[in-house]
């Protein structure tokens, strides 16, 4: 934790012998230098990305990396790509298949895995192609050379460097006199040290310019009352030559490739144009609430206020920060009904873990160690299980009845078989079936009457803001997913905060910080590494919270469960909508029942034709199988929703063209979905259709509208048999 570089091989050829798999934490910038763990016994290396040109913006968002032998594919949480083909054999990357026990064995459920950080890892991977091996190494050789120009220049000042090894970072020992001396002119410089008990710690980056090695230096001369020394000159790298990379890394073409402006810009628009994104249409995938990320919120996180201050600057330096921090969990209480909020947790599944981990404090500081049953809806989202198994309870599944709701009577004969020892129930509301569950004070009462706590997911909080909350339907403490509810974009997976919020009786538990004031008396330990979480992107949810105000954000509400009602009512006859509640009515999303068409088309045949129609696929298949899970948010206008009704019912049209012998049973637009330009303009068309019905199958779609798909139909089991790590060039697998 003081920077020195140590050689490890002994430990880790000792732990090994024993049967001990080891995980590495590493920089991945030092490892330009260093040699790789992997290279020397680890198992397993994890660290962040934040090196490799990502803002520290107040501790995040970050993408951290996990990389581990082969042998361990399998076992990894999230998921990696596959290689596959397309209908036309054409080769082709896709996400592959994990174990997902989440869904299939939901006891013993261990990986909450869910919100990735995809954006930040792009922006990694994008520094990296840009500097390639060589920029990269340069960097790191550069910070290294600093830091040793830093180093003699304090010797020669009279200090004492402890770190025999360093890469970046270099450990002064100095008395308590001499530390607040320092403490005291480093202010006056604008300067930032890392101070122990009895050592100055500092750490350089790229950043640095010989200018500000001097001003350091500086710092520490005055407290000597002598003059900064004059840089000299050093040579090389200082470490053992057993500890210097010889290994090659970063061979891949594309990261030696784009090394100017133009060519890096023309690579981002290619790859940009095979995403089919929000500006494009709407995105209507059910559960994930893809709205506006408007300009005017996104804006700020760009400022170099936000975006390069310290997550662990001193108190004084960022009042701005703490003014917005505390407004935000100020409105976020307020709309969820709660007393406190965190905005620790860093995605969902990690705001799951954090909620749970404080209903598991509150019964240990009331001596119920033995609570420890968390009934959980056989509906809930995976991560739901397996964040409870993380927080140490074990998982009870409650059914489900025909309508979506939870089975009261199950939820009650298992509430009364474990009420000695029932820690929680952990409910999704709206359900996750798109229903108000109109008994949910009650389901929430029984609950309290045996001694549980209620945890509410707040993945569909979209259909709540301002018209009702947790805290009104009885829960005790709920995440908020602010990457859907709060207009924190997606980005292809990330980045996520998952903030909880919780009444009285959870407060005191709200999870602390080492290094910074946080949480509550009794708070449980820090669940992410920056007090805030990701930071610097609560600016976007704070602008959208105070850009609509009180009305504003319970008028999004409303017209979300309007727009997911006008879609039921323009599919309804044509599709059969399932779970609409004892009004007859949907919650903010709503389920196509594509089961009865299985006969002719599958709910993926109808997901994929969907592209052609240039919308992206709905949720597919969950919570329900042979279904799709609708979610227009409030963002869509009625031309947009008429638009995607439309493809709909045409869709319905050609299935009902297969049914009746009008078009062929295997190869018909359904089956063959999505058509690609490549396969639509080739010279040869041998399909039974015609290209207009398979590219432009209504009129819209020559109006601008068109997306095309850069692949056809995957072929699903070739991609789970072909993961790709390291990634090879696509052209590699053409005879995969």
């Amino acid at each position: 934790m003081d920077g020195s570089v140590e050689d490890m091989r002994a430990f880790v050829e000792q732990a090994q012998a024993q049967q001990v798999y080891v995980t590495v934490a590493a920089d991945i910038l030092s490892l330009a230098l260093l040699t790789p763990p992997g290279e020397w016994g680890a198992n397993a290396v994890v660290g962040s990305t934040q090196r490799f040109g990502i803002p520290m913006g107040f501790g995040g968002p970050h993408a951290a990396y996990f990389a581990t032998e082969e042998k361990f594919k399998r076992l990894i949480p999230g998921r990696i790509i596959g290689v596959s083909v397309d209908a036309q054999g054409q080769p082709a990357l896709r996400m592959a298949l994990q174990t997902r026990e989440q869904h299939i064995r939901r006891e013993k459920a261990t990986s909450n895995i869910c919100t990735a950080q995809a954006l930040l890892a792009t922006m990694a991977g994008m520094y990296a192609a840009w500097h390639g091996p060589k920029g990269i190494r340069a960097i790191a050789e550069r910070i290294h050379t600093h830091t040793q120009l830093l180093e003699k220049g304090l010797t020669k000042l009279g200090f004492q460097q402890i770190n025999e090894y360093y890469f970046d970072t270099l450990s002064i020992k100095v008395d308590e006199g001499r530390k607040a001396l320092i403490q005291s002119l480093s202010d006056t410089q604008a300067v930032n040290f890392y101070y122990t008990t009895d050592s100055v710690q500092i750490t350089l980056d790229e950043t640095t310019r010989p200018e500000d090695v001097h001003r350091i230096l500086g710092v520490f001369a005055d407290t000597m009352d002598k003059n900064a020394p004059e840089l000299e000159t050093v040579e090389g790298i200082k470490f053992p030559s057993t500890l210097i990379r010889e290994s090659e890394y970063l061979t891949h073409p594309v990261f030696n490739s784009y090394h100017t402006e133009t060519k890096m810009m023309r690579y981002i628009k290619r790859l940009e144009n095979k995403d089919l994104s929000l500006m494009h249409s709407m995105i209507p995938l059910g559960s994930c609430t893809m709205k506006l990320n408007a300009a005017t919120e996104l804006i700020p996180v760009t400022w170099h206020e936000f975006s390069n201050m310290h997550p662990f600057a001193p108190a004084a330096q960022t009042q701005g920060y703490a003014k917005i921090i505390s407004e935000l969990e100020a409105y976020l209480a307020e709309i969820t009904g709660f007393t406190a909020c965190s905005l620790q947790p860093n995605s969902g599944a990690q705001g799951e873990f954090a909620g749970l981990l404080t209903i598991r404090a509150y019964h240990e500081a009331n001596d119920d160690t033995h609570r420890n049953i968390a009934l959980i809806p056989d509906s809930a989202h995976g991560t739901n299980p397996a964040s409870a198994v993380m927080a140490g309870m074990k998982v009870v599944v409650v059914k489900c009845n025909e309508q979506g709701d939870i089975d009261l009577d199950d939820l009650r004969e298992k509430a009364e078989q474990h009420s000695n020892n029932l820690a929680a129930l952990m409910i999704t509301y709206p359900s996750t079936h798109g229903v108000f569950e109109t008994r949910i004070k009650e389901i929430c009462a029984l609950i309290h009457e045996h001694g549980g706590k209620v945890y509410m997911d707040g993945a569909n909080m979209n259909a709540q803001v301002g018209l009702t909350s947790p805290g009104i339907i009885g829960a005790d403490v709920c995440h908020l997913n602010l990457h859907k509810t709060f207009s924190i974009p997606h980005g292809g997976g990330g980045p996520g905060v998952g903030p909880i919020c919780v009444n009285d009786s959870l407060a005191p538990f709200l999870p602390k910080h080492p290094l910074a004031e946080t949480g509550g008396e009794k708070g449980i330990p820090a669940v992410s590494a920056a007090p805030f979480g990701s930071a610097s992107i609560l600016l976007i949810s704070y602008a959208y919270i105070k850009l609509l105000g009180r009305e504003g954000v319970t008028a999004a509400t409303k017209a979300a469960i309007l727009n997911a009602n006008y879609i039921r009512a323009r599919l309804q006859g044509a599709y059969n909508i399932l779970f609409t509640g004892e009004m007859g009515h949907s919650a903010h999303e709503l389920i196509v029942d594509l089961r009865p068409f299985k006969s002719v088309a599958s709910a993926e045949d109808v997901a994929k034709r969907l592209i052609d129609y240039g919308f992206h696929a709905p949720t597919l298949s969950w919570p329900v199988a042979g279904t799709i899970m609708i979610e227009p948010t409030e963002s869509e206008s009625k031309d947009e929703l008429d638009r995607f009704c439309d493809a709909m019912l045409a869709i319905r049209k050609e299935m009902d063209e297969i049914a009746n012998g009008n078009a062929d049973s295997e190869s018909n637009v359904l089956h063959n979905a999505p058509h690609t330009l490549a396969l639509v303009t080739q010279d040869e068309w041998t399909l039974p259709y015609s290209r207009e019905k398979a590219a432009f199958p209504l009129a819209y779609l020559r109006e601008g509208y068109k997306f095309w798909a850069s692949v056809g139909r995957l072929n699903n089991a070739a991609g789970d048999r072909n993961l790709v790590c390291t990634c090879p060039p696509i052209s590699s697998y053409e005879s995969v």
